[in-house]
Protein backbone atom coordinates (compact mmCIF):
# COMPACT_ATOMS: atom_id res chain seq x y z
CA UNK A 1 0.00 0.00 0.00
CA UNK A 2 1.26 3.50 -1.05
CA UNK A 3 -0.54 5.78 1.12
CA UNK A 4 -0.95 9.55 -1.16
CA UNK A 5 -3.74 10.97 0.17
CA UNK A 6 -2.26 14.11 1.68
CA UNK A 7 -2.56 17.61 0.82
CA UNK A 8 0.68 19.11 1.64
CA UNK A 9 -0.73 22.34 2.81
CA UNK A 10 3.62 23.25 3.52
CA UNK A 11 4.35 22.98 -0.08
CA UNK A 12 2.27 26.06 -0.76
CA UNK A 13 1.25 24.69 -4.30
CA UNK A 14 -1.49 24.33 -6.31
CA UNK A 15 0.29 21.13 -7.74
CA UNK A 16 -0.51 18.34 -4.79
CA UNK A 17 2.69 17.64 -2.69
CA UNK A 18 3.56 13.80 -4.20
CA UNK A 19 3.41 15.27 -7.85
CA UNK A 20 6.33 17.36 -7.29
CA UNK A 21 9.38 15.92 -9.32
CA UNK A 22 12.52 14.81 -8.28
CA UNK A 23 15.26 13.63 -10.79
CA UNK A 24 12.96 14.12 -13.40
CA UNK A 25 10.06 11.53 -12.12
CA UNK A 26 7.23 12.49 -9.72
CA UNK A 27 7.82 11.67 -5.90
CA UNK A 28 5.08 8.86 -5.99
CA UNK A 29 6.58 7.50 -9.30
CA UNK A 30 9.51 6.86 -7.39
CA UNK A 31 7.29 5.44 -4.84
CA UNK A 32 5.44 2.64 -6.85
CA UNK A 33 8.69 1.77 -8.64
CA UNK A 34 10.28 0.84 -5.34
CA UNK A 35 6.58 -1.04 -4.48
CA UNK A 36 6.43 -2.41 -7.57
CA UNK A 37 10.08 -3.56 -7.19
CA UNK A 38 8.51 -6.14 -4.71
CA UNK A 39 6.35 -7.98 -7.48
CA UNK A 40 3.24 -7.78 -4.88
CA UNK A 41 0.10 -9.46 -5.10
CA UNK A 42 -1.72 -5.95 -5.22
CA UNK A 43 -0.40 -2.59 -5.09
CA UNK A 44 -3.12 -0.30 -3.64
CA UNK A 45 -2.85 3.57 -3.85
CA UNK A 46 -4.95 5.54 -1.56
CA UNK A 47 -5.93 8.87 -2.68
CA UNK A 48 -7.87 11.71 -1.67
CA UNK A 49 -6.99 15.45 -2.13
CA UNK A 50 -6.99 16.52 -5.82
CA UNK A 51 -8.44 12.91 -6.61
CA UNK A 52 -9.05 12.92 -10.02
CA UNK A 53 -5.13 14.57 -11.11
CA UNK A 54 -3.31 12.08 -8.07
CA UNK A 55 -5.31 9.56 -9.55
CA UNK A 56 -4.73 10.27 -13.66
CA UNK A 57 -1.08 10.13 -13.04
CA UNK A 58 -1.12 7.44 -11.31
CA UNK A 59 -2.76 5.12 -13.57
CA UNK A 60 -0.15 6.83 -16.38
CA UNK A 61 2.59 5.73 -14.32
CA UNK A 62 1.07 1.92 -13.23
CA UNK A 63 -2.15 0.86 -15.08
CA UNK A 64 -2.23 -2.19 -12.42
CA UNK A 65 -2.25 -0.03 -9.40
CA UNK A 66 -5.47 -0.20 -7.33
CA UNK A 67 -6.75 3.24 -6.76
CA UNK A 68 -8.60 3.86 -3.32
CA UNK A 69 -10.78 6.64 -2.03
CA UNK A 70 -10.02 7.77 1.71
CA UNK A 71 -13.18 9.02 3.11
CA UNK A 72 -13.42 12.23 5.22
CA UNK A 73 -12.10 10.27 8.45
CA UNK A 74 -8.59 11.66 8.75
CA UNK A 75 -5.52 9.78 9.29
CA UNK A 76 -2.81 7.46 7.79
CA UNK A 77 -4.52 4.67 9.79
CA UNK A 78 -8.07 4.72 8.01
CA UNK A 79 -6.16 5.47 4.87
CA UNK A 80 -4.46 2.07 5.65
CA UNK A 81 -7.78 1.07 6.57
CA UNK A 82 -10.17 1.91 3.56
CA UNK A 83 -7.40 0.11 1.35
CA UNK A 84 -7.66 -3.03 3.13
CA UNK A 85 -11.75 -3.00 2.48
CA UNK A 86 -11.22 -2.40 -1.25
CA UNK A 87 -9.17 -6.03 -0.96
CA UNK A 88 -10.20 -9.55 -0.58
CA UNK A 89 -11.50 -9.75 3.18
CA UNK A 90 -9.37 -13.09 3.09
CA UNK A 91 -6.37 -11.62 2.41
CA UNK A 92 -3.66 -12.71 4.57
CA UNK A 93 0.19 -12.80 4.15
CA UNK A 94 2.11 -9.56 4.34
CA UNK A 95 1.28 -6.10 4.19
CA UNK A 96 3.85 -3.57 3.39
CA UNK A 97 2.88 0.19 3.89
CA UNK A 98 5.11 2.98 2.58
CA UNK A 99 4.11 6.66 1.34
CA UNK A 100 3.97 8.86 -1.70
CA UNK A 101 6.46 11.14 -0.43
CA UNK A 102 9.56 9.40 0.49
CA UNK A 103 11.26 9.45 -2.73
CA UNK A 104 14.86 7.83 -2.33
CA UNK A 105 13.37 4.78 -0.67
CA UNK A 106 14.25 1.69 -2.86
CA UNK A 107 12.99 -1.78 -3.79
CA UNK A 108 16.23 -3.36 -1.73
CA UNK A 109 15.15 -1.52 1.31
CA UNK A 110 11.88 -2.69 1.09
CA UNK A 111 13.07 -6.25 0.93
CA UNK A 112 14.69 -6.18 3.67
CA UNK A 113 11.99 -4.93 5.66
CA UNK A 114 9.90 -7.72 4.16
CA UNK A 115 12.53 -10.53 4.64
CA UNK A 116 12.92 -9.45 8.49
CA UNK A 117 9.54 -9.19 9.00
CA UNK A 118 9.24 -12.55 7.67
CA UNK A 119 12.08 -14.48 9.45
CA UNK A 120 11.13 -12.92 12.66
CA UNK A 121 7.55 -13.82 12.73
CA UNK A 122 6.36 -10.33 13.53
CA UNK A 123 3.19 -8.88 13.71
CA UNK A 124 4.68 -5.96 12.72
CA UNK A 125 8.27 -4.55 11.71
CA UNK A 126 9.05 -0.48 11.33
CA UNK A 127 11.46 0.43 9.54
CA UNK A 128 13.29 3.39 11.69
CA UNK A 129 16.40 6.04 11.45
CA UNK A 130 18.35 7.15 14.07
CA UNK A 131 19.11 10.70 13.44
CA UNK A 132 20.68 13.67 15.49
CA UNK A 133 17.80 16.06 15.04
CA UNK A 134 14.58 14.21 15.14
CA UNK A 135 11.92 17.16 15.49
CA UNK A 136 8.38 16.67 13.96
CA UNK A 137 8.66 12.59 13.56
CA UNK A 138 7.20 9.99 15.82
CA UNK A 139 9.71 8.10 18.32
CA UNK A 140 10.22 4.35 18.59
CA UNK A 141 9.62 3.26 21.91
CA UNK A 142 11.07 -0.09 23.08
CA UNK A 143 11.19 -2.35 26.14
CA UNK A 144 14.19 -3.74 27.70
CA UNK A 145 14.53 -6.30 25.72
CA UNK A 146 14.77 -4.49 22.82
CA UNK A 147 11.40 -4.92 21.36
CA UNK A 148 8.71 -1.88 20.16
CA UNK A 149 6.39 -1.19 22.54
CA UNK A 150 4.61 1.48 20.54
CA UNK A 151 4.95 4.85 19.27
CA UNK A 152 4.43 8.16 20.40
CA UNK A 153 3.94 11.44 17.65
CA UNK A 154 5.69 14.17 17.97
CA UNK A 155 3.39 16.46 18.98
CA UNK A 156 1.79 13.51 21.61
CA UNK A 157 5.04 13.29 23.20
CA UNK A 158 6.66 13.86 26.74
CA UNK A 159 9.87 16.14 26.77
CA UNK A 160 11.56 12.93 27.67
CA UNK A 161 10.61 10.69 24.72
CA UNK A 162 11.39 13.58 22.53
CA UNK A 163 14.95 12.89 23.46
CA UNK A 164 14.72 9.94 21.57
CA UNK A 165 16.66 9.84 18.59
CA UNK A 166 14.89 6.86 16.86
CA UNK A 167 12.79 7.93 14.93
CA UNK A 168 9.40 6.08 12.81
CA UNK A 169 9.40 5.98 8.92
CA UNK A 170 6.14 5.66 8.69
CA UNK A 171 7.09 2.59 6.57
CA UNK A 172 6.02 -1.08 7.50
CA UNK A 173 5.27 -4.80 6.95
CA UNK A 174 2.00 -5.78 8.50
CA UNK A 175 0.96 -9.35 9.36
CA UNK A 176 -2.55 -8.99 7.10
CA UNK A 177 -4.74 -10.51 9.88
CA UNK A 178 -3.25 -8.54 13.01
CA UNK A 179 -3.71 -5.15 10.44
CA UNK A 180 -7.26 -5.56 10.05
CA UNK A 181 -8.04 -6.49 13.67
CA UNK A 182 -6.42 -3.73 15.35
CA UNK A 183 -7.04 -1.11 12.65
CA UNK A 184 -10.84 -1.58 14.11
CA UNK A 185 -9.90 -0.63 17.82
CA UNK A 186 -7.74 2.33 16.42
CA UNK A 187 -9.73 5.79 17.89
CA UNK A 188 -9.08 9.06 16.74
CA UNK A 189 -9.02 10.60 20.56
CA UNK A 190 -5.43 12.24 20.18
CA UNK A 191 -4.08 15.49 19.86
CA UNK A 192 -4.55 15.86 15.66
CA UNK A 193 -8.19 13.73 15.72
CA UNK A 194 -6.87 11.14 13.51
CA UNK A 195 -6.73 7.79 12.95
CA UNK A 196 -3.27 7.13 13.63
CA UNK A 197 -1.29 4.31 11.77
CA UNK A 198 1.11 3.80 14.76
CA UNK A 199 -1.29 2.83 16.91
CA UNK A 200 -1.63 -0.28 15.52
CA UNK A 201 1.57 -1.56 17.11
CA UNK A 202 1.19 -0.91 20.37
CA UNK A 203 -2.36 -2.82 19.72
CA UNK A 204 -1.05 -5.82 18.52
CA UNK A 205 1.96 -6.33 21.00
CA UNK A 206 -1.12 -6.25 24.03
CA UNK A 207 -2.55 -9.09 21.70
CA UNK A 208 0.40 -11.10 21.78
CA UNK A 209 1.99 -10.11 18.85
CA UNK A 210 5.60 -9.35 18.35
CA UNK A 211 6.55 -6.08 17.05
CA UNK A 212 10.22 -5.11 15.91
CA UNK A 213 12.50 -2.44 14.29
CA UNK A 214 14.57 -2.96 11.98
CA UNK A 215 16.98 0.16 11.45
CA UNK A 216 17.78 1.77 8.01
CA UNK A 217 21.51 3.27 8.17
CA UNK A 218 20.67 5.30 5.06
CA UNK A 219 18.34 8.22 6.79
CA UNK A 220 17.80 9.44 3.38
CA UNK A 221 15.79 6.32 2.47
CA UNK A 222 12.96 7.35 4.91
CA UNK A 223 13.35 11.34 4.58
CA UNK A 224 10.05 12.56 3.11
CA UNK A 225 9.30 16.04 1.58
CA UNK A 226 6.76 17.78 3.39
CA UNK A 227 7.92 21.69 1.89
CA UNK A 228 10.30 22.60 -0.88
CA UNK A 229 13.01 23.21 1.08
CA UNK A 230 12.28 18.88 2.23
CA UNK A 231 12.28 18.59 -1.51
CA UNK A 232 15.20 20.44 -2.81
CA UNK A 233 17.52 18.66 -0.15
CA UNK A 234 15.98 15.48 -2.05
CA UNK A 235 16.51 16.71 -5.37
CA UNK A 236 20.27 17.23 -4.64
CA UNK A 237 21.04 14.11 -2.76
CA UNK A 238 19.24 11.97 -5.15
CA UNK A 239 20.99 13.43 -8.29
CA UNK A 240 24.72 13.25 -6.01
CA UNK A 241 23.32 8.75 -5.81
CA UNK A 242 22.78 9.26 -10.08
CA UNK A 243 25.83 10.97 -10.78
CA UNK A 244 27.89 8.74 -8.88
CA UNK A 245 26.16 5.45 -10.20
CA UNK A 246 27.05 6.77 -13.92
CA UNK A 247 30.42 7.75 -13.09
CA UNK A 248 31.04 4.28 -11.53
CA UNK A 249 29.74 2.93 -15.05
CA UNK A 250 32.27 4.74 -16.93
CA UNK A 251 30.90 8.55 -17.34
CA UNK A 252 32.78 11.18 -16.94
CA UNK A 253 31.23 14.69 -15.30
CA UNK A 254 33.49 16.34 -14.98
CA UNK A 255 32.16 18.91 -12.28
CA UNK A 256 29.11 17.30 -10.46
CA UNK A 257 28.30 20.11 -8.28
CA UNK A 258 27.32 21.97 -11.50
CA UNK A 259 25.16 18.71 -13.28
CA UNK A 260 21.92 17.42 -13.11
CA UNK A 261 21.00 14.18 -14.69
CA UNK A 262 17.83 12.85 -14.53
CA UNK A 263 16.96 9.34 -13.42
CA UNK A 264 15.39 8.76 -16.67
CA UNK A 265 18.48 9.84 -18.92
CA UNK A 266 21.16 6.50 -20.56
CA UNK A 267 24.66 7.04 -20.95
CA UNK A 268 27.16 5.26 -22.08
CA UNK A 269 31.05 4.27 -21.56
CA UNK A 270 33.10 7.25 -22.06
CA UNK A 271 30.86 10.12 -22.15
CA UNK A 272 31.79 13.03 -21.04
CA UNK A 273 29.52 15.87 -19.09
CA UNK A 274 31.09 19.54 -18.89
CA UNK A 275 30.21 21.69 -16.09
CA UNK A 276 26.62 23.27 -16.31
CA UNK A 277 25.29 20.67 -17.95
CA UNK A 278 21.86 19.44 -17.70
CA UNK A 279 20.13 15.86 -18.95
CA UNK A 280 16.58 15.56 -18.70
CA UNK A 281 13.87 13.12 -20.01
CA UNK A 282 14.55 10.09 -22.36
CA UNK A 283 17.98 11.78 -23.46
CA UNK A 284 20.13 9.36 -24.18
CA UNK A 285 23.98 10.07 -25.31
CA UNK A 286 25.69 7.40 -26.48
CA UNK A 287 29.40 5.96 -26.46
CA UNK A 288 32.11 8.98 -26.43
CA UNK A 289 30.24 12.06 -27.02
CA UNK A 290 30.79 15.06 -25.11
CA UNK A 291 28.12 17.53 -23.96
CA UNK A 292 28.09 20.75 -22.22
CA UNK A 293 29.69 23.17 -21.09
CA UNK A 294 26.59 25.03 -20.14
CA UNK A 295 24.20 22.78 -22.09
CA UNK A 296 20.29 21.52 -21.51
CA UNK A 297 19.09 18.45 -23.39
CA UNK A 298 15.81 17.47 -23.09
CA UNK A 299 14.57 13.75 -24.66
CA UNK A 300 17.45 14.39 -26.87
CA UNK A 301 19.53 11.47 -28.45
CA UNK A 302 22.80 12.09 -29.05
CA UNK A 303 24.93 9.95 -31.07
CA UNK A 304 29.04 8.46 -30.79
CA UNK A 305 31.57 10.61 -31.02
CA UNK A 306 29.27 13.87 -31.32
CA UNK A 307 29.92 17.35 -29.85
CA UNK A 308 27.43 19.36 -28.16
CA UNK A 309 28.33 22.72 -26.57
CA UNK A 310 26.29 25.72 -25.01
CA UNK A 311 23.00 24.33 -26.30
CA UNK A 312 19.26 24.08 -25.85
CA UNK A 313 17.66 21.37 -26.98
CA UNK A 314 14.61 19.01 -27.04
CA UNK A 315 13.12 15.88 -28.90
CA UNK A 316 16.39 16.03 -31.03
CA UNK A 317 18.25 13.62 -32.36
CA UNK A 318 22.38 14.16 -33.08
CA UNK A 319 23.97 12.05 -35.44
CA UNK A 320 27.16 10.11 -34.63
CA UNK A 321 30.30 12.49 -34.70
CA UNK A 322 27.89 15.61 -35.19
CA UNK A 323 28.70 18.98 -34.17
CA UNK A 324 26.57 21.64 -32.25
CA UNK A 325 26.68 25.29 -30.81
CA UNK A 326 27.70 27.17 -29.03
CA UNK A 327 24.61 28.46 -28.36
CA UNK A 328 22.64 26.33 -30.81
CA UNK A 329 18.57 26.09 -30.16
CA UNK A 330 17.24 22.46 -31.09
CA UNK A 331 13.71 22.61 -31.05
CA UNK A 332 11.44 19.32 -31.60
CA UNK A 333 11.75 17.40 -34.88
CA UNK A 334 15.29 18.40 -34.85
CA UNK A 335 17.38 15.91 -36.99
CA UNK A 336 20.72 16.18 -37.53
CA UNK A 337 22.83 13.57 -40.08
CA UNK A 338 26.39 11.99 -39.05
CA UNK A 339 29.37 14.51 -39.14
CA UNK A 340 26.75 17.16 -39.51
CA UNK A 341 27.10 20.93 -38.25
CA UNK A 342 24.28 23.16 -36.69
CA UNK A 343 26.81 26.08 -35.34
CA UNK A 344 26.61 29.28 -33.37
CA UNK A 345 23.49 30.99 -33.03
CA UNK A 346 21.10 28.75 -35.27
CA UNK A 347 17.71 27.48 -34.21
CA UNK A 348 16.10 24.55 -35.71
CA UNK A 349 12.61 23.34 -35.66
CA UNK A 350 11.12 19.79 -37.68
CA UNK A 351 14.58 20.21 -39.65
CA UNK A 352 16.30 16.85 -41.19
CA UNK A 353 19.69 17.95 -41.93
CA UNK A 354 21.27 14.84 -43.66
CA UNK A 355 24.66 13.56 -43.01
CA UNK A 356 27.71 15.67 -43.33
CA UNK A 357 25.71 19.26 -43.86
CA UNK A 358 26.53 22.16 -42.52
CA UNK A 359 24.25 25.11 -40.81
CA UNK A 360 27.60 27.02 -39.57
CA UNK A 361 26.00 29.99 -37.90
CA UNK A 362 23.39 33.10 -37.17
CA UNK A 363 20.45 30.83 -38.82
CA UNK A 364 17.03 29.63 -39.23
CA UNK A 365 15.92 26.51 -40.23
CA UNK A 366 12.39 25.34 -39.57
CA UNK A 367 10.19 23.24 -41.74
CA UNK A 368 13.36 22.03 -43.88
CA UNK A 369 14.98 18.88 -45.24
CA UNK A 370 18.47 19.24 -46.11
CA UNK A 371 20.56 16.50 -48.13
CA UNK A 372 23.38 15.26 -47.50
CA UNK A 373 27.32 17.13 -48.14
CA UNK A 374 25.28 21.01 -48.42
CA UNK A 375 26.22 24.08 -46.84
CA UNK A 376 23.36 26.50 -45.75
CA UNK A 377 24.96 30.32 -45.32
CA UNK A 378 25.32 32.22 -42.78
CA UNK A 379 22.53 34.31 -42.02
CA UNK A 380 20.01 32.56 -43.59
CA UNK A 381 16.22 32.25 -42.98
CA UNK A 382 14.11 29.48 -43.47
CA UNK A 383 10.72 31.29 -43.86
CA UNK A 384 8.03 28.78 -43.44
CA UNK A 385 4.93 30.52 -42.47
CA UNK A 386 2.56 32.76 -44.59
CA UNK A 387 0.67 33.84 -41.46
CA UNK A 388 -2.27 31.27 -41.68
CA UNK A 389 -0.10 27.75 -42.67
CA UNK A 390 3.69 26.55 -42.54
CA UNK A 391 5.22 25.32 -45.23
CA UNK A 392 8.41 22.74 -46.16
CA UNK A 393 11.49 23.50 -47.53
CA UNK A 394 13.26 21.31 -49.27
CA UNK A 395 17.25 21.33 -50.30
CA UNK A 396 19.40 19.23 -51.97
CA UNK A 397 22.44 17.45 -51.89
CA UNK A 398 25.85 19.03 -52.29
CA UNK A 399 24.03 22.07 -52.46
CA UNK A 400 26.01 25.39 -51.98
CA UNK A 401 24.01 28.61 -50.59
CA UNK A 402 24.86 31.93 -50.32
CA UNK A 403 25.06 33.99 -47.30
CA UNK A 404 21.86 36.05 -46.10
CA UNK A 405 19.71 34.53 -48.28
CA UNK A 406 15.90 33.70 -47.94
CA UNK A 407 13.92 30.64 -48.41
CA UNK A 408 9.84 31.67 -49.34
CA UNK A 409 8.39 28.45 -48.63
CA UNK A 410 6.91 26.00 -49.86
CA UNK A 411 10.36 26.11 -52.35
CA UNK A 412 12.61 23.67 -53.55
CA UNK A 413 16.65 23.72 -54.51
CA UNK A 414 17.79 20.85 -56.48
CA UNK A 415 21.05 18.66 -56.27
CA UNK A 416 24.16 20.25 -56.55
CA UNK A 417 22.67 24.18 -57.23
CA UNK A 418 24.68 27.00 -55.93
CA UNK A 419 22.92 30.79 -55.10
CA UNK A 420 24.98 34.29 -54.43
CA UNK A 421 24.72 35.82 -50.95
CA UNK A 422 21.80 37.89 -50.42
CA UNK A 423 19.58 35.83 -52.52
CA UNK A 424 15.58 35.69 -51.78
CA UNK A 425 14.60 31.99 -53.15
CA UNK A 426 11.09 32.14 -53.84
CA UNK A 427 10.47 29.42 -56.72
CA UNK A 428 12.15 26.10 -57.36
CA UNK A 429 16.03 25.96 -58.40
CA UNK A 430 16.98 23.42 -60.75
CA UNK A 431 20.08 20.95 -60.29
CA UNK A 432 22.94 22.01 -60.54
CA UNK A 433 21.62 25.98 -61.39
CA UNK A 434 22.65 29.07 -59.68
CA UNK A 435 20.15 31.26 -57.92
CA UNK A 436 20.35 35.25 -57.63
CA UNK A 437 18.67 38.42 -57.41
CA UNK A 438 19.88 40.47 -59.65
CA UNK A 439 19.89 44.94 -58.91
CA UNK A 440 21.78 47.42 -59.79
CA UNK A 441 24.19 48.78 -57.46
CA UNK A 442 23.95 53.09 -57.65
CA UNK A 443 26.75 55.05 -55.53
CA UNK A 444 25.59 58.63 -54.56
CA UNK A 445 28.99 60.75 -54.78
CA UNK A 446 28.90 63.75 -52.05
CA UNK A 447 25.79 62.29 -50.04
CA UNK A 448 27.38 62.06 -46.67
CA UNK A 449 28.23 65.60 -46.53
CA UNK A 450 25.07 67.02 -48.30
CA UNK A 451 23.24 65.25 -45.78
CA UNK A 452 25.14 64.73 -42.63
CA UNK A 453 27.43 67.94 -42.68
CA UNK A 454 29.38 68.38 -39.00
CA UNK A 455 29.32 64.42 -37.87
CA UNK A 456 32.36 62.72 -38.09
CA UNK A 457 31.47 60.85 -40.94
CA UNK A 458 31.27 63.61 -43.30
CA UNK A 459 34.69 64.59 -41.93
CA UNK A 460 36.13 61.49 -42.83
CA UNK A 461 34.54 61.77 -46.47
CA UNK A 462 36.19 64.96 -46.89
CA UNK A 463 39.32 63.95 -46.03
CA UNK A 464 39.48 61.04 -48.29
CA UNK A 465 38.30 63.27 -50.56
CA UNK A 466 41.43 65.49 -50.41
CA UNK A 467 43.75 62.20 -50.09
CA UNK A 468 42.11 61.57 -53.32
CA UNK A 469 42.16 64.83 -55.23
CA UNK A 470 45.71 65.20 -54.47
CA UNK A 471 47.01 61.45 -55.94
CA UNK A 472 48.48 60.61 -59.38
CA UNK A 473 44.71 59.97 -60.30
CA UNK A 474 43.48 56.40 -59.08
CA UNK A 475 40.01 56.00 -58.55
CA UNK A 476 40.06 55.99 -55.07
CA UNK A 477 36.32 54.58 -54.39
CA UNK A 478 34.35 57.46 -54.17
CA UNK A 479 34.01 59.41 -57.74
CA UNK A 480 31.82 58.49 -60.37
CA UNK A 481 31.48 54.63 -60.38
CA UNK A 482 29.43 53.18 -62.49
CA UNK A 483 25.91 51.18 -61.79
CA UNK A 484 26.37 47.73 -61.72
CA UNK A 485 23.75 46.06 -63.65
CA UNK A 486 23.30 42.05 -64.32
CA UNK A 487 26.99 41.81 -66.55
CA UNK A 488 28.71 42.57 -63.34
CA UNK A 489 27.67 39.23 -61.55
CA UNK A 490 30.36 37.25 -60.41
CA UNK A 491 31.11 34.00 -61.40
CA UNK A 492 31.78 32.58 -58.16
CA UNK A 493 29.22 33.54 -55.72
CA UNK A 494 30.44 34.47 -51.84
CA UNK A 495 29.01 31.96 -49.56
CA UNK A 496 29.79 31.89 -45.79
CA UNK A 497 32.95 29.55 -44.76
CA UNK A 498 31.83 26.47 -43.90
CA UNK A 499 34.37 24.82 -41.01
Amino acid sequence: MVLAAGAGTRMKSKTPKILHGIGGVSMIGHALAAARGLNPDVLAVTVRHERDLVAEHIRGLDDGALIVDQDEIPGTGRAVEVALQALDPNLSGTVVVSYGDVPLLTTERLQDLVAAHQAEGNAVTVLTAVLDDAAGYGRILRADDGTVTGIVEHKDARPEQRAIREINSGIYAFDASTLRAALSRVSTENVQGEKYLTDVLSIARDAGGRVAALVCDDRWQVEGANDRVQLAALSAEHNRRNLERWMRAGVTVVDPATTWIDSTVTLDEDVTILPGTQLHGATVIERDAVVGPDTTLDSVKVGPGAKVVRTHGSDAVIGAGADVGPFAYLRPGTVLGAKGKIGTFVETKNADIGAGSKVPHLSYVGDATIGEGSNIGAASVFVNYDGVAKHHTTIGSHVRMGSDNMYVAPVNVGDGAYSGAGTVIRKDVPAGALAINVAPQRNMDGWVQANRPGTAAADAAARAADTSSGSDGAHSGYGSAAPQDSATVEKTPRESDPS
